[in-house]
């Protein structure tokens, strides 16, 4: 007998997790013949919505339809109990509801080296089951760890003088994705034969001021090497445009008298234009300098069209910038850029989302430049390592395989008993008084 499950989250949403609901329901109509799915669309942030018209949208909207016909012939008190057998929320934790018997929460994680305890007493409490989208990303839930003053009526529990995750958690990875390079997709005119790709909001964690400074540093007197920027503030809109741009001018007047170019793109593209600059017989290289990646979907989209990659060894890129040696020890394909593991931007701090003496990666600026001469100097090298790591992610993570297991991991939050979880869960969700050391 189908399941019926409600998908909550941004479905339409041009984000991170955007894409994430895309693919959780791409997996779940895979199995069409073992749920019956049913649609509630959030918003997030600032970011816009998807402009595609194909079938995945269509058939959205249809679902969307189909939801709001089945709530409205319910009871009020019926619709978040009787209504579905299974939720799937795909969002922060802060946002985890008790919407079904069954819930299971699909979440990004965290790009940090902890969780907040909202997001553990959360999990703990409305969640049967977790699915994030890296191993970085599991590690970090599942070593979070909190001790605080229990109440006196508590005392004597196990447990009770700490907070940590108490359900299951598991984790899947994007499937890749084939398109087609179609000729002069995007138009820029590039003056430039040797030209490096970033695509990054522009925000704290993707330190894109230092990405754009230190190379305008190390290429300033070379005309022929260029960064292509694809970046936006917040969204895709006409002010945010006028935004990026002013704030691109900026930063380049703090930066040195420079010949080498910098093109930014601004505004939404498709699949297929994307997979063109990736493409492009003068991309060099794939930058990313953030702090730290739950996932890395752009690192990830480079590896899948094999342009060499310059990044850090650390947070969710791990999981598909490595291949296992003849000994089994993961041996990344990269351009590797050194760093250090230190505590977070003062000012990146986010009660209930990102902890105060959380930790990131910093990577190190004379590594990166070095990497970036690297990657020049030694094309042949490169390349030849990254059509190596192609052929490994394109065998590894396709869309089959992660289909199959994100399907796996959801029916294992079915079976999963509330029931059989509820001591374990009391010990560390049924706290009057928490202080956090």
């Amino acid at each position: 007998m189908k399941k019926r499950i409600i998908v909550r989250g941004p479905l339409l949403s041009r984000s991170g997790y955007g894409e994430q609901s895309r693919f959780a329901l791409r997996a779940l109509k895979s199995r069409e013949d073992l749920f019956d799915i049913y649609m509630l669309n959030t918003a997030w942030g600032a970011t816009g919505q998807i402009s595609d018209r194909g079938p995945l949208r269509e058939w959205i909207n249809q679902t969307l339809i189909k939801t709001q016909m089945l709530l409205g012939s319910l009871p009020p008190n019926e619709a978040n109990h009787t209504a579905f057998d299974i939720s799937l929320q795909i969002t922060i934790p802060n946002e985890f509801e008790k919407m079904a018997p069954v819930n299971v929460g699909y979440t990004a994680g965290i790009e940090t080296s902890m969780v907040a305890p909202e997001w553990i007493q959360k999990s703990n409490m409305m969640m049967d089951r977790l699915i994030t989208i890296s191993n970085h990303s599991k590690k970090v839930f599942m070593q979070t760890n909190y001790k605080f003053e229990a109440p006196a009526h508590q005392a004597d529990r196990p447990g009770a003088h700490e907070l940590n995750l108490k359900i299951p958690i598991d984790y899947v990875g994007y499937p890749i994705r084939t398109c087609n390079i179609e000729a002069h997709a995007v138009d820029i005119d590039l003056k430039t034969e040797k030209n490096f790709l970033v695509i990054a909001q522009w925000g704290h964690r993707k330190n894109l001021d230092n990405t754009i400074r230190w190379f305008v540093e190390e290429f300033k007197d070379d005309s022929d090497v260029g960064l292509i920027i694809k970046t936006n503030n917040a969204s895709d809109s006409l002010i945010d445009r006028e935004a990026t741009f002013a704030r691109m001018e900026h930063l380049l007047t703090t930066c040195p008298e420079h010949k080498c170019k910098i093109y930014l793109i601004h505004g939404e593209l498709s699949e297929n234009e994307l997979v063109w600059l990736y493409a492009h017989p003068t991309s060099k290289g794939f930058i990313s300098l953030a702090h730290g990646e739950g996932f890395g979907l752009p690192i990830f989209e480079a590896a899948c069209n094999g342009l060499p990659i310059i990044t850090v060894t650390w947070g969710g890129q791990l999981d598909f910038i490595s291949i296992p040696n003849k000994k089994g020890k993961a041996s990344p394909k990269i351009a590797k850029v050194d760093y250090d593991v230190a505590q977070v931007q003062p000012e990146v701090v986010w009660p209930g989302v990102i902890v105060e003496n959380s930790m990131w990666s910093w990577p190190r600026e004379w590594s990166y430049k070095r990497a970036l001469r690297d990657v020049l100097n030694k094309e042949k090298h490169y390349r030849q390592q990254a059509h190596t790591l192609q052929k490994h992610v394109l065998k590894t993570f396709t869309t089959e395989k992660q289909n199959d297991l994100f399907v796996r991991y959801v029916l294992d939050g079915a079976r999963t008993s509330p029931e059989a979880l509820k001591d374990k869960v009391n010990a560390a969700t049924m706290v009057e008084v928490i202080d956090y050391e």
